[in-house]
């Protein structure tokens, strides 16, 4: 086996200094949204509007944010699953998973769509409603703890940058 030094002077240049494996964009943006939807879950396990139940589980790490990918993305007046599987990023099995297991919580409920009597779409429940106004509670202020991190200003570029860089 070579010598640490004998593999910097054979490896090509770009792996003599690999730290930008660590520190480069995508890297940074995953761990802030990790980070953002770890508070977020937190917040909303302490939220007084969230059933105790569903309150429990959060706390307990059981929801987990591919569970937010629904409150994220289904519609108010309901989802069809494969549309809301290709608006979270996800396959229609993981999202029917992850849709069965908040049926089961009581967040959302398959119903008939009423413009296909042969398809069946995902709708909030009564419950998931609460839960989604705890979402929008806790996005609101885990923004705010964000925005009292970096600065009003840096806030305001890296949220345009994100927003122009997305679209």
């Amino acid at each position: 086996m070579p010598k640490n030094t004998d593999l910097n002077r054979l490896s090509p240049p770009f792996l003599q200094d690999d730290r930008w494996r660590e520190t480069h964009l995508g890297r940074l943006l995953g761990h802030a949204m990790r980070r953002f939807d770890e508070r977020v879950l937190h917040l909303m396990a302490g939220n007084e509007g969230v059933p105790l139940a569903l309150a429990n589980l959060a706390a307990r790490d059981q929801v987990s944010a591919a569970h937010v990918h629904i409150t994220r993305h289904l519609a108010l007046e309901g989802s069809r699953l494969t549309d809301l599987a290709r608006a979270a990023g996800m396959s229609k099995q993981a999202m029917g998973d992850l849709v069965d297991q908040c049926d089961a919580w009581g967040l959302v409920r398959r119903e008939a769509d009423p413009l296909d009597a042969r398809a069946r779409r995902v709708v909030f429940t009564p419950v998931g409603l609460a839960w989604l106004q705890a979402f929008k509670d806790a996005v609101a202020q885990t923004e705010a703890e964000f925005r009292e991190a970096v600065g009003k200003d840096v806030a305001t570029v890296v949220a345009l940058g994100l927003e122009a860089y997305a679209h």
